[in-house]
């Protein structure tokens, strides 16, 4: 199957099978299970879910999830946890389709109202294409980080991780890169409380999905290694990945994608710098009550 650019769903038309799957989920969900139940939701064959636009070098579909997951966000019908769990609220469980368009522009008009309120501030114009500036921000540094991590060598990709593994509380992590080796590029040691484990890790600096073939290899090179697996990847997994990484009687693998990447970057600061902004809000009720 050829996939084109249009064969992929547009953001607005992912925001209510996103509620819904919350909705079969339980009323939570971390991205990768969001994804897959909106991909079984809507019957969307596995080459969409690999369909990479050339300009951005990431996969299409993921980016336009994550686009569907602000505005929802920025509407008040879901949160995320600093963990990247998403929940639905009250006001989520009532959305409707009918109700989609009217998402669209009140989030645009927030966003264009908050970019008017900064620019005033320091004098300066807003022009109307600058309407979604607020929410772009938060997907734009990840397309750009993304296209970083993609353009480096293989042997500096395995350095970042390294650092990332380093910076995450391991021990003792060394890069190997033997060929041959069953694509394992390094090992380290994770110690929780007074338990160590040692973790033999894989680096995939891949624009597309990673497959259950991949896993499955990885795994057997580990046999009698390793406590543990883990995979680092740029890209994202297939479903039948996931399902091989925690398959029942097999040494566990975790997964770690280019979405789960890029905020693990942010929040250790490698890389990437995060400017904060002082927001002050009076609660005149607390005065109210002395």
């Amino acid at each position: 199957m050829t996939v084109k650019s249009s064969d992929i769903p547009k953001f607005d038309q992912l925001m209510i099978p996103t509620l819904n799957a919350l909705k079969v989920l339980g009323g939570s969900a971390s991205n990768d299970e969001l994804f897959d139940a909106v991909m079984a939701q809507m019957g969307l064959p596995e080459e969409i879910r690999e369909y990479t636009d050339p300009a951005r070098n990431a996969p299409e579909l993921s980016y336009r999830m994550a686009w569907a997951r602000t505005y929802l966000k920025g509407y008040g019908a879901i949160t995320n946890s600093e963990r990247g769990v998403w929940s639905l609220t009250d006001k989520g469980e009532k959305v409707q389709s009918s109700d989609v368009e009217q998402i669209k522009r009140d989030v645009r008009a927030v966003g264009l109202a908050r970019r008017r309120a900064n620019r005033a501030a320091n004098n300066a114009d807003v022009s109307q294409t600058e309407t979604n500036d607020a929410i772009e921000e938060q997907i734009l540094w990840s397309d750009k980080l993304t296209n970083i991590l993609l353009s480096m060598e293989p042997s500096a990709f395995e350095r970042l991780c390294q650092r990332l593994l380093r910076e995450s509380g391991f021990t003792k992590v060394d890069v190997t890169g033997k060929s041959g080796d069953g694509g394992i590029d390094g090992i380290g040691v994770l110690r929780i409380n007074l338990i160590s484990f040692h973790v033999l890790f894989q680096a995939k600096r891949w624009k597309n999905s990673v497959g259950s073939e991949v896993v499955r290899n990885f795994r057997g090179a580990m046999q009698g290694r390793s406590d543990k697996g883990l995979i680092i990847t740029t890209g994202t997994f297939t479903a039948e990945a996931r399902k091989e990484a925690a398959r029942d009687g097999a040494p566990a693998i975790d997964l770690v994608d280019g979405e789960m990447l890029c905020k693990q970057l942010k929040e250790l600061k490698l890389g990437i710098k995060v400017r904060l902004i002082e927001e002050i809000e009076v609660d005149a009720d607390f005065f109210t009550t002395l």
